[in-house]
């Protein structure tokens, strides 16, 4: 018996695949080249991390950790729209307060620098051609190897009004991790706000009560950052006691 695959079937080693819309790192044409890929560190093992804490067996696994690059104009009609109207209601100030603009896998993301981004949020809410009135979360990444930007926050924010999504993305230093909260904005960010703070270490300035929300008031560490170690944790809160209610904390 013969478990050969049949021949005249199988692909040619030297087959190319073809660029699509969604490969960034491709140069479509000379007129509309696409963004290149920013390379921000290399990560080692399943989870980047050393020592004994990698115990997946992929310890010696090597790859580049990469983020898409800034997209040239145009970036699609309904795209193309929403920065131009951005533009036109900040006008100076865009090219300051928009640090880049990506459009990867259909997705528009804008790089605010932390010092515009209530200026930003606040645009696209209220521009009426904008309406972005709803901010659906907040969320953190951790980028250890990306000096001088190692923490990001992200807002999605949705129109309901002209039923469109947009992503606002912020870095901060990781001996700085302040960022204004956005909760004068949009108050549905109170508590991802929270969350991002007790697992990020991302500290929301103007936030009115920016307490931890699942880990213990006096935990040490933020638990979802790439440095937070793995395992063999020791057991810090044996013998823990829960105060009455009346003695618990308050959130706003």
């Amino acid at each position: 018996m013969s478990f050969d695959a049949p021949t005249g079937t199988e692909s040619p080693p030297e087959a190319a695949v073809e660029p699509t819309e969604n490969t960034p790192e491709t140069t479509k044409s000379a007129e509309n080249p696409q963004p290149v890929d920013e390379v921000i560190g290399v990560r080692k093992g399943m989870f980047g991390v050393s020592g004994t804490g990698d115990t997946s067996g992929y310890g010696r696994l090597v790859r580049a950790v990469s983020m898409p690059g800034g997209t040239p104009a145009p970036y699609g009609p309904v795209f193309d729209e929403i920065i131009a109207n951005l533009r036109s209601v900040l006008a100076q100030t865009f090219d300051e307060a928009v640090e880049k603009i990506v459009v990867y896998r259909g997705e528009l993301t804008l790089h605010i620098r932390r010092a515009h981004l209530v200026l930003v949020a606040k645009t696209l809410r209220d521009t009426e051609s904008l309406r972005f009135e709803l901010c659906l979360g907040v969320s953190g990444a951790h980028y250890p190897d990306d000096t001088g930007r190692e923490l990001h926050a992200l807002y999605h924010l949705n129109s309901i009004t002209h039923n469109r999504r947009v992503r606002l993305e912020v870095s901060v230093p990781d001996n700085d991790p302040h960022l204004p909260s956005l909760y004068p904005v949009y108050p549905t960010v109170d508590w991802h706000e929270r969350e991002t703070y007790d697992f990020f270490g991302i500290l929301f300035d103007g936030h009115p009560s920016l307490t931890r929300i699942a880990m213990p008031d006096d935990w040490r560490g933020h638990p979802q950052r790439k440095d937070y170690p793995l395992g063999g944790i020791p057991v810090e809160y044996k013998g823990a006691r829960i105060p009455p209610p009346d003695e618990r904390r308050a959130y706003s």
